[in-house]
């Protein structure tokens, strides 16, 4: 099967097995998904989910976090790991956000990679979920899985994947594909235990690169 139609046939396998596609990182406005995924590096979404309700009621909007200590910010964020560089990080982007862009997220892919400590996939995820754009996340669990399922051949450099991905998934599908890859890796195409090849739904499609 080739790559493209290998691709269509798993984004249509995998809507039927997570009807819903979505981030895993609460958030109720745009900024706060920006912290959200500079504070999820290195860290499960589960651990920032319960970190950033501290944050946020004792920082509730763009412009309290822009004036706050990055001391203060770090204290509540260190839980999450790398407590002083995403500090940094987030009191960097916040008082741009404040300054430059009156409190909302900028809304174009560049722009939003500008900001401090944001990579690519954090800019795609914020092109895909607050923006509905085209975007392809290339986090752990998509390069993990393209490569065992095919769509990649060994390749690991995130933008590479990338780059790779956007030849073969319709620009329109990326964004809920790559929500759909976590779930699916989560629960059954696992990274720390053997995969449960017996109860995947591409078991028959799969290249099994494992």
């Amino acid at each position: 099967m080739r790559k493209k139609a290998l691709a269509l046939e798993v984004i249509e396998r995998l809507k039927k097995e997570y009807p819903v596609a979505e981030c895993t990182l609460d958030y109720d406005e745009a900024w706060k998904l920006l912290v959200g995924v500079r504070l999820a590096a290195q860290c499960t979404d589960e651990r920032v989910n319960i970190v950033v309700e501290k944050l946020y009621k004792k920082f509730p909007d763009v412009e309290a976090l822009a004036n706050a200590q990055v001391e203060e910010i770090e204290e509540i964020v260190r839980p999450c790991g790398l407590g002083k560089s995403k500090a940094r990080d987030i009191s960097a982007c916040m008082k741009i956000l404040h300054e430059k862009y009156d409190d909302q997220i900028p809304t174009t892919f560049d722009e939003i990679l500008a900001l401090p400590g944001v990579g690519r996939k954090s800019a795609n995820l914020i092109m895909g979920d607050v923006f509905g754009k085209p975007a392809i996340v290339t986090d752990t669990h998509c390069i993990r899985l393209v490569n065992r399922i095919g769509l990649v051949k060994g390749i690991k450099e995130p933008k590479k994947v990338e780059m790779e991905l956007w030849k073969i998934i319709p620009p329109e599908e990326g964004s809920d594909f790559c929500h759909r890859l976590v779930f699916h890796g989560r629960e059954v195409c696992t990274a720390r235990t053997k995969p449960y090849c017996d109860r995947c739904c591409l078991v028959d499609i799969c290249a099994k690169k494992i």
